[in-house]
């Protein structure tokens, strides 16, 4: 995957995995000038803003019932690949849906996943995370 960054915006392909543009797909949902329409969509732009540590946006897309008072950020984390696994419901017409999926990463040269089930819930026309379950 080829990224460049400046000043934290990605000018190729975007940490997600969609194949596409990070300009044509999760920057603008992160800066704010577009919105995520499904669960998916949030989820893939959360794991961009994990990718480029961006807390700010990470507090911001998170429900208030469970959001949490800060995020801290490994420092000598990356982040290799997001596969999403299943969607139940989180549609256009949904107000409500999980995501399954598994977020590759390596802290200190050592390589891990992450397996969840998250939660999703929308809010006055915008999802949110709400929470997860860890599987394996």
């Amino acid at each position: 995957m080829s990224k460049n960054h400046s000043n934290g915006i990605i000018k190729d392909d975007c940490p997600c995995g969609s194949e596409r543009r990070g300009q044509e797909c999760c920057l603008p949902v992160i800066e704010g000038s577009s919105r995520a329409g499904t669960a998916e969509a949030l989820m893939r732009s959360r794991y961009t803003a994990y990718a480029l540590k961006n807390s700010d946006y990470l507090l911001r897309s998170w429900h208030p019932d469970y959001r949490p008072a800060s995020i801290s950020f490994v420092s000598n984390q990356k982040w290799l690949g997001l596969k999403i696994k299943s969607v139940q419901d989180g549609g256009l017409d949904s107000d409500k849906g999980t995501v399954e999926f598994i977020a590759r990463f390596k802290v200190s040269g050592r390589a891990e996943r992450l397996h969840e089930v998250s939660r999703f819930e929308k809010q006055d026309d915008h999802w949110l995370y709400c929470d997860g379950e860890l599987l394996e």
